[in-house]
């Protein structure tokens, strides 16, 4: 099936006991295991017996985002930085990650502070220039962890040259694909082993769900990362995990408007006289767009700019009223995120500066307004 009608019939469609169109929520944390003490001593299991283990809820939800990654396994933890600090959970003391150096402020801060002090080893790059990624690699290099368009300048790196690189020094290739989603761009397709996304953004899309998702390409690193999501406990709840499946379906229809909305709203932000620079894949000249366009489905719903002075930008954040000066993103409505004060907080002022997140820099996740509405209060706000 196509990706769209993915989305509607997938695990999460129908419940197999009652034929309702709506997976039930499986308020429970244990289940009976009786019938495994039989008198005549036949072994029967059920498949579920605690909820930290395994829920039916959660379960349908894991693998509705394995069929739309196309990989072999999916699992559902309590928030996306839980799902990213679980799928870094299966390396050891002393292994060595490179990573891109301007993704997520949250994945870079568990890295350089509770992963660091646990011995996990990491070299941040910039992972558009295929240079730096092969120069980092180190005899104790376990994986490469990556994220594309990246967070919040939304640079672009090229999937298939990287993951053949990883294929051949061995490495656990990871990706973030939280602002594109399976619906504009599946990784797996292009050789990663693990994908994760916050399902708190896109995915659930109404900003009222805390949830993080994972998906391995095969069932031995799928082991791995259930034996940490098992032990550790990071788990998803069932009625978290019933809002991300209904959040899921309306995926196609959200990101369509979105996207053309965050299309319309950059292009009039370059000709903007207070506007400095623009960021969004789908503008012609943006870097690394020809290799964005042959990895992805889409340019995505986020965009980010550069004012001229550090006032600018903070009256635009202070008078928009169409745009919520708050952090996450991929909701309904839209947001404007100011990076040095919300996602990237933790990260050191100067490492922030020599990356080009600024004091001037602002992010925009496009909701459902109207386009024109949006373009009529951004122009208020800055003028």
């Amino acid at each position: 099936m196509n990706i769209g009608t993915l989305l509607i019939h997938n695990a999460g469609t129908t419940d197999a006991a009652t034929g309702a169109l709506s997976t039930p929520v499986f308020q429970a944390t244990t289940f009976d295991q009786s019938v495994s003490f039989r008198e005549d001593g036949a072994k029967v299991e059920r498949e579920f017996d605690y909820a930290r283990s395994g829920n039916p809820t959660r379960k349908a939800l894991e693998q509705t985002i394995a069929a739309l990654e196309g990989g072999a396994n999916g699992y559902a933890f309590s928030s996306g930085i839980a799902a990213v600090s679980s799928v870094l959970g299966i390396f050891a003391a002393g292994d060595h990650i490179v990573a891109a150096e301007d993704i997520y402020g949250g994945s870079y801060r568990i890295i350089n502070t509770f992963f660091k002090r646990w011995g996990l080893e990491s070299t941040a790059v910039d992972a558009s220039n295929f240079d730096e990624i092969k120069k980092a690699i180190k005899p104790n290099t376990k994986a490469l962890f990556l994220e594309t368009p990246s967070n919040p300048l939304l640079k672009i790196t090229d999937l298939n040259a990287a993951f053949a690189l990883a294929r051949e020094a061995g490495l656990v290739s990871i990706v973030d694909n939280t602002f594109m989603t399976p619906y504009l761009q599946r990784p797996i397709e292009n050789g990663a082993d693990i994908v994760i996304h916050s399902a708190t953004k896109f995915l659930g899309g109404h900003s009222d769900v805390l949830a993080g998702l994972a998906v391995v390409r095969d069932e031995a690193l799928g082991k791995e990362v259930y034996r940490v999501q098992n032990g550790f406990g990071a788990v998803l709840a069932p009625w978290d995990s019933w809002l991300t499946l209904r959040g899921i379906k309306t995926l196609r229809a959200r990101l369509a408007i979105q996207q053309q909305t965050a299309l319309a709203v950059a292009k009039w932000l370059q000709e903007h006289r207070h506007v400095q620079s623009v960021y969004y894949p789908g503008l012609e000249g943006h870097p690394g767009k020809k290799t964005h366009d042959a990895q992805a489905f889409g340019a995505g719903a986020i965009l980010s700019f550069k004012t001229k002075t550090t006032e600018q930008a903070l009256r635009f954040l202070g008078k928009a009223r169409l745009a919520a000066a708050a952090v996450s993103l991929g909701g309904v409505e839209t947001i404007a995120s100011y990076p040095v004060r919300m996602s990237h907080a933790s990260m050191p002022k100067q490492e922030r500066e020599r990356l080009g997140i600024t004091d001037t820099l602002i992010r925009i996740s496009a909701g459902l307004e109207d386009a024109e509405d949006l373009i009529a209060d951004f122009e208020a706000a800055l003028a």
